[in-house]
């Protein structure tokens, strides 16, 4: 049986240099994972005693793939993902046919899907209020809005104090205003004559359909740590604030205690109140246009006046200019309307067994009975590794080892034809005789 054991020797060698050929041949493909050839001598069964019995050859019990950590490498490119740790991307086809891969080279299709090679990446939306994740049930292909986020009416999102929120310090130097008809007084408030008023400033808001409006707040110090406030919108006449719980039209005013801190104990006190407007022509946005206004934190000292806090909740159209990534798989969208926020969260799966998966080529496997079921879950958590954003993991071939391992095998290659010609000269031998 001398002839077995060669030809059996031969093509294990043969098998072995497949699998370090096609280790090789990977060495540059991102997220690939290298094998090696695992073998099993073979006997012939018998129920006699073993131990003068030679072996009849070798077989190849398995090619087991390696899932060691492969280096990384950074890109220029947010969406080019790398693992660092245990884990595989869950990967769902257009079919919904699931799969699982190290390959992190993302890119967003015209529908603003993430993909790879056709394979959408899944997880977690984000709630597009709340900006939380929407969990449970199967993770399903993230989205990201590349076209428009969306506009919002100033105080229209239920927020608390939604709306301008304001902070200023009031000069409490400045001289007192005569309200009263000239000559004696400067009368009503002019928005074109500053002697009509003490301070002035402005802020930019935005109706339901993301159109800009802006709106001008005039101070005007009309008694000892008592200001007038009135508001200008859209350059129109001023509207005097309407304090909380009285009648709309009725004068509002800021009262400072002799600290310079806000009062807001007087019925007519506007720390905080709503603003409301009719929208007119061309504008076709709901109407009226309401929002909340807060004064909290403003001052009265005496320095010069000065805006110090100015926010608001509106925002108008926008379209897509950049993202990223963080390790815990959260993605941040940036817009052109400086808006930022969550759209979603990738998720991770490992297995119990991963040499138990099923290679299906491009980079990904798909689980089997061996490998057991995915566990999927958020990166960093549990057995999950972090995400690197605009960074690839690398083959983990040791490209070094892999030449050395090729010596090796052909040499073992040699070695078993060796065999071969060595029974065959025997046979020779015999049939001459």
């Amino acid at each position: 049986m001398g002839f077995q054991q060669g030809l059996s020797g031969l093509n294990a060698s043969s098998k072995n240099l497949d699998v370090i050929g096609n280790n090789i041949a990977n060495a540059n493909t991102v997220g690939f994972k290298g094998s090696r050839a695992e073998f099993a001598d073979v006997f012939a069964s018998t129920f006699a005693s073993s131990s003068n019995i030679a072996g009849i050859g070798v077989r190849v019990k398995g090619i087991a793939q390696q899932f060691g950590q492969g280096n990384t490498t950074t890109t220029s490119n947010p969406l080019d993902i790398a693992i660092t740790g245990n884990g595989f991307f869950r990967m769902e086809g257009s079919g919904g046919s699931i799969s699982y891969s190290r390959n992190g080279q993302f890119q967003l299709d015209n529908q603003g899907f993430i993909v790879n090679d056709g394979q959408f990446l899944t997880g977690w939306m984000a709630d597009p209020v709340s900006g939380a994740m929407i969990k449970g049930g199967q993770p399903v292909p993230l989205q990201v809005t590349v076209s428009n986020v969306g506009a919002r009416a100033t105080g229209a999102s239920g927020l608390p104090n939604s709306g301008v929120q304001l902070a200023a310090n009031l000069d409490a130097g400045k001289p007192i205003i005569d309200r009263t008809a000239p000559p004696t007084g400067v009368g009503p408030l002019n928005i074109t004559d500053p002697t009509t008023y003490t301070h002035s400033t402005s802020a930019t808001v935005y109706d339901a359909q993301g159109v800009s409006h802006t709106v001008q707040y005039f101070f005007t110090k009309i008694d000892v740590n008592k200001w007038e406030v009135q508001t200008s919108f859209d350059g129109a006449a001023p509207v005097p604030a309407s304090p909380n719980g009285s009648p709309a039209g009725t004068q509002g005013y800021l009262y400072f205690d002799g600290n310079g801190r806000l009062d807001g104990t007087p019925a007519d006190s506007v720390g905080a109140y709503t603003f409301s407007t009719t929208l007119v022509a061309p504008s076709g946005a709901t109407s009226p246009f309401t929002f909340n206004v807060n004064f909290a934190n403003s001052t009265q000292f005496g320095s010069d006046f000065g805006v110090n806090t100015l926010h608001q909740d509106g925002y108008a159209d926008g379209v897509l200019t950049g993202m990223s990534i963080a390790k815990d798989g959260t993605i941040v969208a940036q817009f052109s309307n400086n808006q930022t926020k969550a759209v979603g969260q990738i998720v991770l799966a490992n297995f119990a067994n991963v040499q138990g998966l099923a290679p299906l080529g491009d980079n990904r496997w798909a689980e089997t009975y061996e490998s057991g079921q995915a566990r999927v879950g958020d990166p960093g958590t549990t057995d999950l590794g972090r995400l690197q954003s605009a960074a690839l993991e690398d083959s983990n071939v040791d490209l070094t080892a892999e030449l050395v391992n090729l010596i090796v095998a052909q040499r073992s290659y040699q070695a078993n034809t060796q065999t071969i010609k060595a029974q065959d000269t025997i046979l020779q031998t015999i049939v001459n005789l």
